[in-house]
């Protein structure tokens, strides 16, 4: 049971890749939301010049992820991880969290002036 044959490896990928495409932006906004202040907040946005990068990895890696995680039952082989009802759900429950952090990774540059 190999994480290529899971979508285990592909989803905590893009996982880490939005999180890390987001932490530019959106790090500093949370941080200061949550009463954490400093000048070293302002280091967060060294990571801006590889946000694209970031987001391209993350959305790479998403979509090796949904490959794996719905594709249909019978293309599992009994005692794999892919045939059992509730690890399935379970992945894709995490793959639409993961889905939904690179969607706001996506979107806050440009929805973040609408704040202001």
């Amino acid at each position: 049971m190999s994480q290529s044959r899971n979508g285990r490896g592909a989803l905590v990928t893009g996982g880490i890749a939005a999180l890390l495409a987001s932490t530019c932006c959106l790090g500093p906004l949370v941080l200061v939301a949550l009463g954490v202040s400093g000048a070293w907040i302002v280091n967060l946005t060294a990571l801006e010049p590889y946000r694209p990068l970031f987001l391209g990895a993350a959305l790479v890696a998403m979509y090796f992820a949904w490959r794996r995680i719905f594709r249909p039952a019978q293309d599992c082989q009994p005692g794999e991880v892919c045939a059992v009802p509730q690890v399935r759900r379970a992945y894709r429950i995490v793959f639409w969290i993961v889905a939904a952090v690179v969607l706001v990774a996506l979107a806050f540059p440009y929805v973040l002036p609408l704040f202001y």
